[in-house]
Parts: structure tokens; sequence; C-alpha cells
């Protein structure tokens, strides 16, 4: 089968399509034909070396999330049947034409979507609903700051608040204002020319929101944290800026709130399992109504996969970066 393998680290002209082996089911997992799969950017960072190989006696291909149709299932993996559409998170091996996934991990694509269209949902959907809804809490008549709203993680996250009724700001670059106002963010904070904080402050009238989720780092870090309503949680699911700059934890003591590390990638397989069954059964039913859609910024195949790359890595998108695999 055709796959893109990791044999040196680099820039995108690293990922290179070669010839590998199909992967056998073990008895709890389903053998899936990926129809395509989406661009994250732990990808990126996978690529540069900074993400260790998931699967370190097999070949090194990236690629977190798919779609696809499920063409063979171990002994014990009777959950499926043989052509039934799947989609789901992985740890790695979603550039590749199949991959095999516990068969408790994957769920169905939503009624009426193309495959294709699936494989921009699970890893931004399932991140954005678990560190907002699952862990930070978030509720109904709530309020939220999402960081980077324009991408795949935030677009994501402006429908759920949206479709929950919750109060939700977002910050994004100038050209990318109008689109998360049309996906129905309620306040857009374009960060090149505004300080969040003090828009927070103003647009809540100093209460804060309830939960911050925040992929960006850095010096955010600090007036995230200035952000908060009391009892406020802060939830880290990225750090393109880098690690976090210094700040007062003292700050966290007076609105008793908290900052909490998350991701998805490196959890173990009971917990994959666990999140996208809760995840299936809370939200396909919103998917399956179109209150909830994958946006989806542009479609490569994957014989396009460093102009996809370079695509990410330019900031130039507004939601998902499709990639598909078979014809």
């Amino acid at each position: 089968m055709r796959a893109v393998v990791l044999t040196e680290f680099g820039e995108p002209d690293v990922l290179r399509i070669s010839d590998i082996n199909v992967p056998a089911p073990a008895d709890d997992e389903v053998l899936v034909k990926v129809a395509a799969t989406a661009l994250n950017r732990a990808d990126m960072l996978q690529r540069r070396g900074l993400y260790p190989n998931p699967f370190p006696a097999k070949h090194n291909v990236p690629g977190l999330e798919f779609a696809g149709t499920v063409v063979a299932a171990g002994r014990h993996a009777g959950r499926w049947k043989i052509n039934d559409k799947v989609m789901g998170i992985v740890a790695g091996g979603a550039y590749a034409e199949y991959l095999t996934v516990p068969a408790e991990q994957a769920f169905r694509t939503p009624h009426g979507m193309s495959l294709v269209d699936a494989a921009a949902i699970p890893e931004v959907f399932i991140t954005a609903w678990d560190a907002l809804v699952v862990q930070g809490g978030l509720q109904p008549g709530g309020r939220a700051l999402v960081h980077a709203g324009a991408s795949g993680v935030g677009t994501a996250a402006i429908q759920l608040c949206r479709a929950m009724g919750v109060w939700i700001a977002v910050t994004c670059s100038t050209n990318k204002t109008q689109a998360c106002r049309d996906l129905g963010a309620n306040l857009v904070i374009d960060y090149t020319k505004d300080d969040f904080a003090t828009a927070i402050s103003e647009a809540t009238s100093g209460q804060g929101v309830n939960v911050v989720l925040d992929v960006v780092g850095g010096d955010y870090v600090a007036r995230n944290v200035a952000c908060l309503a009391h009892k406020g949680r802060i939830m880290q699911v990225g750090v393109m800026a880098g690690p976090p700059a210094s700040f007062n934890i003292a700050s966290l003591m007076p609105k008793r709130a908290s900052i909490t590390g998350t991701v998805l990638r490196p959890r173990p397989p009971a917990e994959k399992i666990a999140v996208s069954r809760a995840f299936a059964d809370a939200l396909l039913p919103e998917f399956d109504a179109g209150v909830l859609r994958p946006i989806i910024d542009c479609r490569y195949d994957l014989t396009q996969i460093v102009d996809a790359h370079r695509h990410m890595e330019a900031n130039a998108n507004i939601g998902k970066i499709v990639v598909t695999i078979a014809p």
C-alpha cells in the first residue's frame, strides 16, 4: 500500500510516499481502507522529529485521524461489518491507504456526509469538546474564550459553543475575523490590533469567562488568567508560541482558578476508546442534523502532501486541511 513514511526529519520535503505492507488487524481491531485524513499541528512536530514514532517497531507514518471503510476485522472485533463507514482518532498511521484501529475506538460517520469530509471531524471536534465540556466543565449559558478561532479546533469550538448556548469570544488574525463571525462567535478579537484581556474584561463587564481554550501558550498564559471568572479554568491544548512565559501563580488563587494541560495522542487505548464513544453518543446526532459540520479550508491528494504541510505552516488555513487517500 502507499503510505507517507518518515525516514528523516525536517522541512516538508522530507515527506515521501513509499510502498509498505498492509497491516493485519489484531483480534480487537478492524482494518480500514482510508478515504481521507486531515492535517494537525502534531503532524508538523512528528515530521520534524519532535514527536516519537508511536509504533517504534513499525514504519513511522504520521496521521492522527481518518475516515474510511472497514475491509477486515479481528476475531473479537464484531462491532463492525465489512463495508461499514467509520472514522476516528489514531496515534499515527493515517497517511496511508490502510490502517488498523481498535474496533471500539472507531465510530460511524455522520448520515449523508462524504467520507472525505468526515475525515476532518475526529481530532479537532473531540479535542474541543473534551477540553471545553468534559474537562473544562463548560455549561449552557456560560462564557468561553478560544484562541486561534479560525483553526480546526477553533472552528469546532465556535460551533460547539453556539449549539450549547454558550457566549464565545475568539482571537484570530485580521484576515480571519469575518470567518469567525460567520460561524457564530459572539466576540472576535483581532490579536494583531487589540489586547484580548482588555477586550474580554470590557465585553463581560469584568466578570470574565468560565473556560479558556488555548493552543498558543507563551505570553498568553498570564493574560488568560486575567480573563478568568471565579473558579474558571484554562485548558492548554497546545503551545504554538513555545513554552508558557513565567507568570505569578498567585494570580490563580483569589479566583480559585486552574490550568490543565491536555492532549489526545498519548492517552492509553482505554481512554481513547472512552472519549471516542462518549463523543459519538453526545455529538453524532448534531452532525446528522447539520448543527455541526467540519470547516474545510482545502483538499489535497496524498501525492500533494508536501504542499499540504507547507499550507498549514503558512497559517493560511481557515478550518481543516484534508488529504484524500483513496481515488
